[in-house]
């Protein structure tokens, strides 16, 4: 990791760039996948599943068979531990549930707001370098919580044509039977396009890499939507001299081990923290099964030593990471003075791998600066906020004329008189005469 020390204020976005290829000469390549799938559908998939994943698929779609020896191979331990995080995850998630908002704006004008799932949505869940079942629990489970009625979810296979039987298993649980055998960019077109198997959805969620990336903003160019442009994995740590090295290290190459292209940040007024910190980095690393992918991340990383944690915080937000550990003595003042994160981790025994897996938030976040702009996934994400106004005849006679005149300073006549032959049929009414009563003997 490079160690820069007070950098000037206008180089900290060059100095915090992340490590991504060119978007153009991604796109090149993407592109074409979209075009094909659109075009040629399960054709086109098993060709690239052949081509990329270097597998022959005969059934695309998961069997039933399939989701039960996955959950006969799934050690007893690990269920427990998928089960735990399931139910914190579904609690906290539960509790975003809003109910519907009514307000009389005036008399006789009611405007009110309610949340309606969409309803179908596509989930892909990262399945190269590492299986990500954690995924699914933090996509299916809010889609599940909101009502969403079809859900589709698409992983990449083994060689064999085999999904991790964590992933299957989770699926299981999160109660998702539509799992198709796709990675890559490719599933990201099966999802939008719609193919013979794989049923199109209005929204597609989930992280990717680079292409997948890519291929989520090229498709919500067309009628789909996706939930964030979420690609390579990253967490800045913002560490005091209160902070232990040993959790500090640990904590970068948590992220680090997530793929070449990730990147970490440890930002500090210490110098001595930072130093003992990267000594911890190198001894941990060796430790690691994934040392390779990590060390070439750590590449890209970077340490900052800054002259106070007011800047340190300054730079962050500039940064606007997906993952922001506040390791210090007062950890609480980020509250007020983070503007810009996916996710933040409070104090020395909040480790960022808590939020990837189980504690109850969600670990779909904006990456690459994003977090300036977008949030996490969260309930929210899957519904569709509608409002609804009903306006009596008293409330249209008290709200008319405002509108007329707004709409003729428009020059908008026809807006205008959609009021104006509604306020004269209420003026007509009210000058008619009562209907008389006839005499009872």
């Amino acid at each position: 990791m490079t160690i820069i020390e007070n950098p000037a204020r206008e180089d900290w976005g060059k100095l915090t760039r992340r490590p991504t290829q060119k978007f153009k000469k991604i796109e090149k390549i993407v592109k074409p996948i979209l075009k094909k799938v659109s075009k040629k559908g399960d054709e086109a998939l098993r060709y690239f599943a052949l081509e990329y994943d270097h597998v022959a698929l005969e059934e695309l779609q998961v069997s039933t068979k399939e989701f039960d020896l996955a959950d006969e191979q799934l050690e007893q331990d690990l269920k427990e531990a998928i089960q735990v995080a399931y139910s914190n995850i579904s609690k906290f998630h539960e509790a975003q549930k809003t109910d519907t908002l009514e307000v009389e704006t005036m008399p006789g004008v009611r405007c009110f707001r309610r949340s309606v799932p969409i309803e179908k949505v596509g989930l892909y869940i990262p399945g190269g370098t590492a299986p990500l079942f954690s995924t699914v629990l933090m996509t299916g489970i809010p889609a599940k919580i909101a009502g969403c009625q079809e859900i589709v979810m698409c992983t990449p296979s083994n060689r064999r044509g085999q999904i991790n039987p964590a992933i299957l298993y989770t699926a299981r649980l999160v109660g998702i039977d539509k799992v198709f055998k796709i990675g890559g960019a490719q599933a990201i077109a099966a999802m939008a396009y719609g193919t013979e198997s794989i049923p199109r959805a209005h929204k597609i969620f989930g992280p990717g890499n680079q292409y997948v990336t890519v291929a989520k903003q090229l498709v919500s160019k067309s009628q789909v939507a996706i939930d964030m442009p979420a690609g390579p994995s990253e967490v800045a740590i913002l560490a005091d001299k209160s902070a232990d090295p040993t959790f500090v290290a640990a904590d970068l190459l948590s992220q680090a081990e997530h793929g070449f292209d990730s990147q970490v940040v440890l930002v500090s007024d210490s110098e001595e923290l930072v130093n003992k910190t990267l000594q911890m980095v190198k001894d941990q690393l060796r430790q690691l099964p994934r040392q390779e992918i990590a060390r070439e991340a750590l590449k890209n990383s970077v340490c900052f030593i800054m002259n106070n944690l007011d800047d340190g915080y300054e730079l962050l937000n500039e940064y606007a990471a997906e993952h922001l550990i506040i390791a210090t003595q007062n950890p609480e003042e980020a509250v007020e003075k983070v503007r810009s994160a996916g996710s933040v981790f409070l104090g020395h025994y909040s480790p960022e791998s808590a939020g990837d897996y189980a504690s109850g938030t969600n670990h779909t976040l904006p990456t690459n600066g994003f977090a300036k702009s977008y949030s996490g996934i969260s309930l929210d994400s899957y519904v569709k906020k509608i409002t609804y106004q009903s306006i009596s005849p008293e409330g249209l006679s008290m709200l008319g004329p405002y509108v007329e005149k707004m709409a003729a300073a428009e020059q908008l006549d026809a807006h205008k008189n959609a009021v104006s032959l509604r306020l004269q049929k209420i003026k007509n009414d009210s000058k008619a005469p009562e209907a008389p009563v006839a005499e009872t003997k």
